[in-house]
């Protein structure tokens, strides 16, 4: 649930700041971002049936998250 509340946040900010936002442009395609949505999902599915296959999707979201995202806080410091 925190990356679906996440990824609301950001369209809300996005959408409040409108074309010229800086943090649109520092996100651009966002892939780690909607992948991780559709692991999350997926892993919640699975976890019905598949225990350890939902377990190891969790785990593989958190070494993706690991390194950290450093987009947004290099668009604040260009602007």
């Amino acid at each position: 649930m925190a990356a679906i509340s996440y990824h609301i946040l950001q369209r809300c900010i996005m959408a409040t700041d409108g074309c010229s936002s800086v943090l649109r442009k520092a996100i651009g395609e966002d892939w780690k971002g909607k992948l991780s949505m559709v692991l999350y999902l997926t892993g919640a599915g699975l976890s019905f049936v598949f225990h350890w296959a939902a377990q190891a999707i969790y785990v593989g979201l958190a070494l993706l998250w690991l390194v950290p995202d450093k987009r947004i806080e290099r668009a604040m410091n260009e602007s």
